[in-house]
Formats: structure tokens, C-alpha cells, sequence
């Protein structure tokens, strides 16, 4: 499974790339906004961290603009993902992306019929919001597992990027269901290492070691 980090804070990304914890970083107008600084900027350094896809969401509404926003932004660097919402005009945008072969995320998925749509029309990813299905009641993981068995059946070549990651949990039952890719936020990918048991472990074994006398350096 593939980790994208979900953030424009460059600092938090460096220190999961320099652990080998990030194979693509996602952004959208949101984080672009909390991070304080230009989209254009922000996008570069991150792409010239990071070596795998690092998305930058289209903010256009109709299909010609989010082309036009698109190809800007892809001449940023060779591994933006230009994202783009799931709607007509997103999927319209999409398939000239990928016709052009620029790597697009078709982004705002909350149904397998959608994630169908843009397999067919090219999109590099899918990114099915779990967690935002999870807030009305609907279950966010049952839609990725829909997408992978139906991708299977039909060879789609689009890989299901599992995005609004809320909880390791979430983490582990996509990665159980064969998702390609996960984005979350730099502390929930940091909170898979916690356990109270190794914390459990962990205090005994320096308590004894301690009673030793005894010191490695």
C-alpha cells in the first residue's frame, strides 16, 4: 500500500519522507489555505521533496477552466496529479488530462457509480471519501470495498486512493480490502506506531534494565 500524506505543511512532510513514509502528498484548496501560503509555491517545494504524485486541486467549476487551471498547474512539476472534483465537467477535464498524459485524481467520490465514471474516463486515482460518508451514517469503507471488487471485474487500471482517513483504523480495513493508496494527515499516519501495550512493554523493559547498572555507550 502506497502512503500519501494529506497536507501542505512542508515541515511535516520532510520528516515522513525522510522516514520513507511517503510515496505522494495530497492538497487541496483547504490546506492550501491553512498552510498560509501560494499555491503555486507551496506545490513546488513539495514536489521537489517528494518523489512520487503530489495532487493540486483545480478550483474551477466548468470543464474549460479546470483545463486551463490544470495545465498550469502541471507545469509546476513532472509528478503533479491535477485533481479535480467528481462532476461532468471534472470528468470532462479529466479525460483531456489523461489524453494529454498528465496523471488526474478524480477527487469528491461518495459512490461506486461515480468511481466507475472515472475509471472510464482516465483518471489515475480515485479518491472516495470514507470518513465524510462515515459523518451521515453511510460506510465509507464498504464503498472501497464496491470500487475494488468492481475494478477487478472490469481491469480498470485506476488505482483507489482511500482519502477523509480519520483513524488508523480506517487505515487498516482499506489496506485489508486491497486499496492502492492511502492519504491522511501526518498524525494519523504517525499514530499507527502507538499501542498501549508496546508503551506497557516498553516501560518494564527500561524499569529492569535500569536495576542492572549497566549502560550500552
Amino acid at each position: 500500500m502506497k502512503f500519501f500524506v494529506d497536507t501542505a505543511d512542508v515541515a511535516a512532510i520532510k520528516e515522513l519522507n525522510d522516514l520513507g513514509m511517503v510515496d505522494g502528498v495530497t492538497t487541496n484548496p483547504s490546506l492550501i489555505l491553512k498552510s498560509g501560503r501560494d499555491i503555486l509555491e507551496v506545490t513546488k517545494e513539495i514536489c521537489d521533496m517528494v518523489s512520487g504524485p503530489v495532487s493540486a486541486e483545480v478550483v474551477a467549476t466548468e470543464a474549460a477552466d479546470m483545463i486551463a487551471e490544470g495545465l498550469k498547474l502541471a507545469k509546476i512539476a513532472s509528478n503533479i496529479a491535477i485533481k479535480v472534483p467528481l462532476t461532468w465537467a471534472g470528468l470532462t477535464a479529466c479525460k483531456a488530462f489523461a489524453s494529454e498524459g498528465h496523471m488526474v485524481n478524480v477527487t469528491l467520490c461518495f459512490s461506486a457509480a461515480q468511481a466507475i465514471l472515472a475509471a472510464k474516463a482516465g483518471a489515475t486515482f480515485i479518491s472516495p471519501f470514507i470518513g465524510r460518508l462515515d459523518d451521515i451514517n453511510l460506510d465509507g469503507v464498504q464503498l472501497i470495498e464496491d470500487i475494488r471488487t468492481i475494478y477487478d471485474n472490469y481491469g480498470f487500471k485506476t488505482e483507489i486512493l482511500a482519502a477523509s482517513i480519520r483513524s488508523v483504523n480506517h487505515i487498516t480495513d482499506v489496506a485489508r480490502i486491497g486499496a492502492d493508496v492511502i492519504t491522511a494527515p501526518p498524525s494519523v499516519i504517525k499514530a499507527m506506531a502507538n499501542h498501549p501495550l508496546t508503551d506497557k512493554g516498553l516501560e518494564q523493559f527500561l524499569k529492569d534494565w535500569a536495576k542492572t547498572g549497566q549502560k550500552i555507550v
